[in-house]
């Protein structure tokens, strides 16, 4: 056994060797309460900095960019491409006389057909300065949609009752077939509503659900009766005076399409649809004018003993949908069913008034 005072002297010697090599371990230095109580603050510190520097930058993401306004719909580029197709058709396809001489020509029948589609556009220009519609205002453009819907259906349901023509060869009076026409109106319509029921998931741009359906099936009513208008453009240029009837039949179907667009553009634009792109949906709701001027004056005594059949099917289709679509929605908008009741009232009147005034100055 080592003595105690030889052992205390052996240890402080290796310890004085370690040190002279340079194998101390250098040892912590020991936590004060000082740094013990500001370690943890300078991480919280640091946390909380990127906690805020991380919502800064969400602020900045979800923030709208200045040149966006989410009130406001965005004229799409489909829509600007549209409309310079519509302007580069409606000059390409111009006649050198627009008014015939000697027979028309099937130049004549599109072209004439073509611009009285293209005015139906301009039933979105009383609209052009019109305000963000609140949910009353949306009712009360319906409201006025639909006086003027069960106008158009009361007219072309008149007119295909009352329908003489010399070539017309049927044995089955107009009357009857108008009525076989506006069954068949009800039945496609209502048919087309249950479809787009079970189809949810269909939508035009921002449009979808009941908005969606409700406007389609304006749309597809709107087509289905310029269908008829077109063929009354062509049976008009295959007369005897097809050169002069033709061309006033044209100009005031144009003129009696600048209303039926009206019913139309009150209809899209509260519901976010841009005015460009409004004016365009009212221009293909008569597309069909031209595309059925050409056929219907190529054979017209094949065409004119189904006219009636044409015209009561768009009046009956027209119909159901400005009872049981639009007057709904409006009373549920508005709140009130004599405002409602009213409005759609002097629609009516106001639209039956025009449309005697150019059935007058055509005959």
């Amino acid at each position: 056994q080592i003595p105690a005072p030889t052992r205390s002297y052996n240890i402080i010697m290796v310890q004085t060797r370690a040190q002279k090599a340079g194998d101390t371990p250098q040892r912590k230095p020991r936590a004060t309460p000082q740094t013990r109580s500001t370690a943890p603050k300078a991480n919280g510190a640091q946390k909380a900095s990127s906690g805020n520097t991380r919502s800064r930058e969400k602020a900045v993401a979800a923030s709208p960019k200045p040149h966006e306004d989410a009130g406001q719909p965005v004229t799409s580029k489909t829509a600007i491409v549209g409309a310079i197709v519509v302007l580069l058709i409606s000059y390409f396809t111009m006649p050198n006389s627009l008014q015939p001489v000697g027979r028309p020509t099937v130049h004549h029948v599109w072209y004439f057909g073509w611009i009285s589609a293209i005015s139906t556009g301009l039933g979105v220009l009383p609209l052009v300065f019109a305000p963000d519609l609140d949910t009353y205002w949306v009712g009360v453009s319906n409201a006025i949609a639909a006086g003027m819907m069960v106008a158009a259906s009361y007219s072309l349901m008149a007119e295909g009752c009352t329908f003489d023509e010399p070539d017309d060869l049927s044995e089955i009076s107009s009357s009857v077939r108008t009525l076989i026409g506006a069954i068949l109106g009800l039945v496609f319509i209502v048919g087309t509503k249950k479809f787009l029921e079970q189809h949810e998931e269909y939508h035009i741009g921002d449009l979808a659900g009941a908005d969606f359906r409700r406007v389609l099936l304006i749309i597809f009513v709107m087509t289905l009766h310029s269908f008829s208008e077109g063929v009354g453009i062509g049976v008009s240029f295959g007369g005897e005076n097809g050169g002069e009837l033709g061309v006033f039949i044209s100009a005031s179907l144009a003129v009696h399409n600048v209303p039926e667009g009206l019913a139309v553009a009150v209809v899209l634009l509260p519901r976010k649809v841009s005015k460009l792109t409004a004016a365009l949906w009212c221009i293909g709701t008569s597309i069909p004018q031209p595309l059925m001027a050409v056929p219907a004056f190529i054979f017209v005594h094949y065409f004119i003993p189904i006219l009636p059949v044409g015209l009561g099917f768009a009046g009956g289709a027209m119909a159901w949908v400005a009872l049981f679509e639009l007057l709904s929605e409006a009373f549920e908008d508005t709140k009130s069913t004599t405002a409602t009741g009213v409005i759609s009232s002097i629609s009516l009147l106001v639209m039956l008034w025009l449309q005697n005034s150019i059935d007058d100055a055509t005959h």
